[in-house]
């Protein structure tokens, strides 16, 4: 005989899951003894939202979906935020919640939440577990779901006295590799025709470029095509850096200066574009022709409506569709004139005695390697760094510019140093972001994990502040105090430096890296560019667009 939480745990392991994040309850004892004697490490986390971070973050930069583990009630429902964090950014994640006995009710409704129901519109599939028998092939189909295309997270309800009761043993189901299909040679003509007789085209990179297991396709499509191209924020990095035809990224949705080259295209082709990003360009009627390369057909939108599509196995479509126009584009770089200036413009002011965002870009940058990863939260420098930024290899910036969460940057940088071990990891928060999390940095000390967090303190929820003051309203409602980030640092056992001229900067974050485990540096941050550059600069740039 075998109990059901031993089957369950065997069902994971049979998956490949090595680490669970989460904090279980008294529903969950018969997991955490199975876990206890399994090969899985049990990551104990100081809140569901940051283990929900954790675990999707593990799906987005391994490809594998994630784990994470509460209790029921006001355990399960901490983990709202995170599965939308993953339904909306297309990271594999599997959440187990426990429940109260479903064959008796010796507690009556105490803590009982509908989970299952609670977590449907917030994920591909929620399930109660009802009996052990089902497990192996639950398990196996939670793990489908999670990591076929769109990935995404999946919810399973384990209740108590199903993992404590015993069954006879059940036959796990083997996994099986799942090959997606191939783009139709008609629609991969249509596009082919397209280009080749495009004017000005232009390549532009979104979310699904960045999956792990497409990256050196997508740059192998642009080496072959040598046509120019931008990312999305989230398709940052999808191309190494020393093509030379990168033009910029589209953290604005309109007016920047990398869409000088949108509005001069007459083709852009999209690969891997998903309609959660906010825009990076606004369609029009009058603006160029699209054609949509993807895992999926596209989502019209209002402001997206491609003309053509390409839709199948992204990276060996892009190859098919290189076979067709490499070398048959005679107006591949036309564009590409206008890259010099629109970087050049973004970089303006990079070295300014100022703790403007610009230098804090610049200084970060300069201590980060190649392969060095950024997570950042949410805030008005996730745009700075969306927009200034340079990338050298994919997903080595983690940012959110789908849900677009507060409290995600400290547990995304956790989960990443612990995946790479070796390679510089540092978070990038402001100060509202930060507290939502900041309890986490004990679990990063207990895991001593080699993490630098960059704090930008401003004393203020500083987009929807500076938002506040473009639509000419009152300052009021967006300020607070904050403790002493130094010496709250050291009470989890990190350390902490406060930095207060810039050309010290730099260094405090070269020294910081050097001295290993997790360390804090808090900045102040002038942003009185938001208006100078991102409003009244942009807005010399050109008239704002009419709607068509």
């Amino acid at each position: 005989m075998t109990k059901g939480s031993d089957l369950f745990v065997a069902a994971l392991e049979n998956e490949g899951v090595e680490r669970i994040f989460g904090i279980p309850g008294e529903e969950n004892l018969d997991i955490v003894e199975s876990i206890r004697r399994s090969s899985i490490q049990l990551i104990l986390t100081r809140h569901e939202q940051a283990a929900a971070f954790m675990a999707a973050t593990y799906g987005r930069l391994t490809g594998k979906p994630g784990v994470c583990i509460t209790t029921l009630g006001p355990g399960a429902l901490n983990l709202s935020t995170g599965s939308a964090y993953a339904l909306l950014g297309a990271m594999p994640m599997i959440m187990i919640t426990g429940q109260k006995g479903i064959l008796s009710s010796r507690q009556a409704r105490f803590q009982i939440v509908d989970i299952v129901a609670a977590m449907k519109p917030l994920t591909k599939l929620s399930r109660q577990i009802v009996s052990p028998k089902m497990i192996p092939s639950l398990v196996r189909e939670a793990f489908r779901v999670a990591q076929e295309e769109r990935p995404g997270p999946v919810h399973l309800e384990l209740p108590e006295d199903i993992a404590a009761a015993e069954c006879e043993p059940v036959a796990l189901v083997p996994t099986h590799p799942v090959e997606l299909p191939l783009a139709s040679p008609g629609a991969l003509d249509r596009a082919a025709r397209m280009i080749t007789e495009a004017r000005r085209p232009l390549l532009m990179f979104g979310a699904a470029a960045s999956r792990p297991r497409v990256t050196p396709d997508v740059a192998q499509f642009v080496l072959r095509t040598q046509i120019p191209y931008f990312t999305t924020q989230m398709g940052k990095g999808t191309v190494p850096g020393g093509t030379e035809l990168y033009m910029g990224t589209a953290a604005l949705s309109e007016r920047d200066y990398v869409h000088e080259a949108i509005e001069q295209a007459d083709l852009i082709i999209t690969v891997g574009h998903d309609t959660v990003e906010k825009p990076p360009f606004i369609m029009g009627a009058k603006g160029p022709k699209v054609i949509h390369v993807g895992y999926h057909s596209a989502d019209v939108e209002q402001v997206y409506f491609p003309q053509a599509e390409i839709v199948g196995d992204l990276g060996p479509s892009l190859a098919l569709l290189a076979d067709r126009i490499e070398g048959k584009i005679p107006n591949a770089q036309a564009l590409l004139p206008l890259r010099e200036g629109i970087l050049s413009r973004i970089a303006a002011r990079a070295t300014e005695d100022r703790f403007t965002p610009q230098r804090i870009v610049h200084d970060v940058r300069a201590v980060m390697p190649a392969d060095g990863i950024l997570a950042l939260d949410n805030g008005m420098y996730k745009i700075w760094f969306a927009r200034n930024y340079r990338t050298r290899m994919a997903n080595t910036i983690l940012l959110d510019n789908a849900l677009a969460t507060m409290g995600a940057g400290l547990p995304s940088a956790m989960m990443a140093a612990l995946l790479y071990p070796q390679r510089r990891v540092m978070a990038i928060c402001g100060d509202g972001g930060f507290m939502m999390n900041s309890q986490e940095l004990e679990t990063a000390v207990r895991l001593k994990l080699n993490l630098v967090v960059l704090l930008l303190e401003d004393h203020a929820y500083g987009m929807i502040r500076w938002k506040q003051a473009v639509d000419e309203f009152p300052d009021f409602g967006m300020t607070f105090g904050n403790p002493d980030f130094v010496r709250y640092a050291e009470a989890y056992g990190a350390r902490g430096t406060r930095v207060t001229e810039i050309a010290d900067l730099r260094p405090a974050l070269e020294q910081a890296f050097t001295g290993g485990g997790v360390h804090l540096v808090v900045v102040p941050i002038d942003y009185s560019e938001n208006t100078r550059v991102l409003v009244d600069e942009l807005r010399e740039r050109l008239p704002a667009p009419q709607a068509s």
